[in-house]
């Protein structure tokens, strides 16, 4: 099968050595996603349903690109710092899956890669 590679140009990929999105046939996973822009400024600081949001809006922008769209989604995963805001987190998640209905995980963790980001999301999507 075909593999296609999606970059953003995130500072980190080239670091770390990944892609924002991989599509395998018609499989598309999109990797562990934060709240910055294309200027590397976070968005929604201090604010978990705002980055909450932008960062669906960034996956959603990247399954697009693939040929994808969040119907087709079929997991998330949440890594969050502060599992108390989760009402804040499910909120905006809720916005754009409350028909979707993925299968979901929620994990509280110690920290991400700036203290800034509250939350880090993946994706999985099935086109189909």
């Amino acid at each position: 099968m075909e593999r296609i590679n999606y970059a953003s140009g995130a500072v980190w990929e080239e670091i770390v050595g990944y892609s924002r999105a991989i599509k395998v046939g018609n499989v598309v996973e999109v990797t562990g996603t934060v709240a910055v822009d294309e200027n590397n400024q976070v968005v929604g600081q201090d604010n978990a349903y705002e980055q909450t949001k932008f960062i669906i809006g960034k996956i959603e922008k990247v399954l697009k690109r693939a040929g994808s769209s969040l119907k087709d989604v079929v997991r998330t995963r949440m890594f969050v710092t502060d599992i108390s805001k989760w009402e804040e987190y499910g909120k905006a998640h809720g916005e754009f899956f409350k028909d979707i209905r993925p299968c979901t995980s929620m994990i509280e963790v110690k920290g991400l890669i700036a203290k800034d980001y509250l939350i880090e999301i993946e994706a999985t999507a099935i086109i189909g």
